[in-house]
């Protein structure tokens, strides 16, 4: 016989999409985060959303990627350049 779930965990299982974009994937983790530091959840609430808050993270940094990989740069003789960091 297994325990109920409890309401926060049952409720990140079921948001296991995808989201549909960056600023909302980064407000759900904010969130997760806010009610990981409370220390009022579960430790099956706090796995679950740790497994969450980590997907949420990926698409995080694979969205900003993406996106710096887009960027571009006019160089002096006004032509479009791809974008290179200092790391680069």
């Amino acid at each position: 016989m297994t325990a109920p779930k409890s309401k926060t965990a049952a409720s990140l299982e079921s948001n296991t999409a995808a989201p549909e974009n960056f600023e909302l994937a980064y407000a759900e983790l904010e969130s997760i985060v806010a009610r990981m530091e409370s220390g009022q959840m579960t430790l099956e609430s706090s796995l679950a959303a740790y497994q969450r808050g980590n997907s949420l993270l990926q698409f995080c940094q694979k969205s900003l990627a993406d996106v710096e990989q887009q960027v571009q740069i006019l160089n002096e003789r006004n032509q479009l350049m791809p974008f290179k960091s200092d790391d680069e």
